[in-house]
């Protein structure tokens, strides 16, 4: 008999063999069905045309092991509504890398994923803060989880512009879920955040800087929508209280929503294209895509290691790392001030 921690070991270590090798057979059909192309446009980074089906990647490189655990049953039951809500989210995505879809119809197939979740049980039901918890009624909770769910896809959606950004983020910020889990005595959702993570560094081999291929929408909008998944049962499951898997992914919250914010102080016309995103104002300052990737990796690195130590904190010092994250996006936020500052008094 073989034992449970094996065959969990072994999905997450095929996870980024899989996808690693889907990786380089995508990359070398650009131009092709499977293959389609990114065309550099306004909010680009990159000037030449490169595939950006790669979420096929990564989808497969996760979906192949966790199917064999849920045939050997070793993975629980909600495994397989999340995948029910993945589905819509990943077609209309793929299809719209292929082309072109209408907003409303992605909107459409993202609140269908998170009504899916809210069917499962997954949904935001107390919030949650060092030493103090309120709970939700119906009627906040439900609205209150299809808001973080779709905000949550499209975040991770806009995120991804740079090379590396997402994949890495994928490794830093399942890993950490991979770890809760394990250290929490929940070994099936452990295996499911592990072959997530696992599946994201398989498809970083081609997508480091140059990148040789994108993740496309197939792979940002599910890879967000998974975070979300996977915060909620992590947090249903007494794992963790949510702001824990919020620190985990804060690289790519924090950013996604201060710029949101931002823009619309402005006045922005926020569903357009823009390159105001702190990692897309580095690149145009002057750092490269591979400078300004391993400084974020630095980050994500950090905050996935204070959230899989948080649980086991006191209140009070629960406390202190949150503050200490808000002080450290703070000097993230007037690094890239003076960054730009400097590139553009050279340039004078």
């Amino acid at each position: 008999m073989i034992p449970q921690t094996s065959i969990l070991a072994a999905a997450v270590l095929v996870a980024p063999l899989l996808s690693a090798l889907a990786t380089r057979w995508l990359s070398a059909r650009a131009g092709t069905r499977f293959g389609a192309l990114d065309v550099p446009n306004a909010r680009s980074l990159h000037s030449a045309p490169v595939p950006r089906t790669g979420g096929l990647a990564v989808l497969l490189g996760l979906a192949l092991p966790l199917l064999a655990l849920a045939v050997l049953g070793q993975v629980p039951g909600t495994l397989g509504w999340i995948a029910l809500a993945l589905v819509p989210v990943a077609v209309v995505a793929f299809v719209d890398d292929l082309g072109e879809v209408a907003p409303r119809w992605r909107l459409l197939a993202q609140v269908l994923g998170a009504l899916v979740l809210i069917a499962a049980g997954l949904r935001w039901g107390v919030v949650e803060l060092p030493g103090v918890a309120w709970a939700l009624p119906l009627v906040a909770s439900l609205p209150l989880t299809l808001l973080a769910v779709v905000w949550m896809t499209n975040l991770y959606n806009f995120m991804d512009g740079m090379d590396g950004l997402a994949a890495s983020m994928t490794l830093f910020g399942f890993g950490a879920l991979a770890l809760l889990g394990w250290n929490g005595g929940e070994p099936g959702y452990a295996a499911v955040a592990g072959c997530v993570a696992g599946a994201g560094a398989g498809f970083l081999s081609g997508n480091f800087p140059p990148a040789r291929i994108f993740l496309g929408d197939v792979g940002s909008a599910s890879l967000g929508l998974l975070a979300a998944a996977l915060a909620l049962w992590g947090a249903q499951l007494g794992l963790f209280p949510l702001w824990v898997a919020l620190l985990a992914f804060s690289p790519f919250v924090v950013d996604a929503t201060w710029t949101l914010l931002a823009r619309l102080a402005r006045g922005e016309r926020v569903w357009q294209a823009h390159r105001s995103h702190h990692y897309q104002r580095l690149v145009l300052a002057g750092w490269s895509h591979r400078r300004t990737l391993l400084r974020a990796q630095l980050l994500m690195a950090a905050a996935s290691a204070c959230a899989v130590a948080a649980p086991g904190l006191v209140a009070r010092d629960q406390w202190l790392v949150i503050g200490a994250w808000c002080a450290i996006y703070l000097l993230v936020h007037l690094k890239v001030g003076l960054v730009e500052r400097a590139a553009a008094g050279a340039r004078a």
